[in-house]
């Protein structure tokens, strides 16, 4: 009984000590304003983006053929949508994605080059966009047909 008392006298004056602190003390004014601005753009919804198709068909090409290809991208939210990353399936497309913000209500460009060199046959290669949309990821596809040389 009397340990008992000894650690419950010991936690209580712990917990005083450590709560002597005026917590509001401790709020630094420039973390609560950029707190602020962040909720406020959060209050407005989230960045919506459309695109003009997924699927780019390149048709038909000739094995050494660099093809190019554009993503028309939209913003059709009510906050600035921002793509933080784009990657592609394998080495042989390489994507240039818009590094600034996409405002609501307008659009930018993906472009993207695609080396058929080295390979022949039914070709089908994504690239997957990270964005801040409720979706956060996106995949874009590229596809066609690639023939040997005569």
């Amino acid at each position: 009984m009397r340990k008992n008392s000894i650690v419950f006298i010991a936690l209580f004056s712990l917990a005083f000590v450590s709560c002597k602190d005026n917590a509001s003390a401790k709020i630094d004014s420039a973390n609560l304003e950029t707190a602020k601005e962040r909720d406020a753009k959060i209050s407005l919804g989230t960045a919506i983006i459309e695109f003009d198709t997924k699927d780019y068909d390149f048709g038909t090409v000739v094995e050494g053929k660099v093809v190019e290809g554009i993503f028309k991208i939209s913003n059709k939210g009510k906050t600035d949508l921002i793509i933080t990353d784009a990657s592609a399936s394998c080495g042989c497309t390489v994507p240039e994605w818009p590094k600034d913000a996409i405002k609501p209500g307008e659009s930018a460009e993906l472009k993207f080059s695609f080396d058929s060199k080295g390979r022949t046959g039914k070709q089908s290669k994504t690239i997957t966009l990270k964005t801040n949309t409720e979706n956060v990821t996106e995949m874009l596809r590229i596809g066609g047909t690639v023939t040997a040389k005569k």
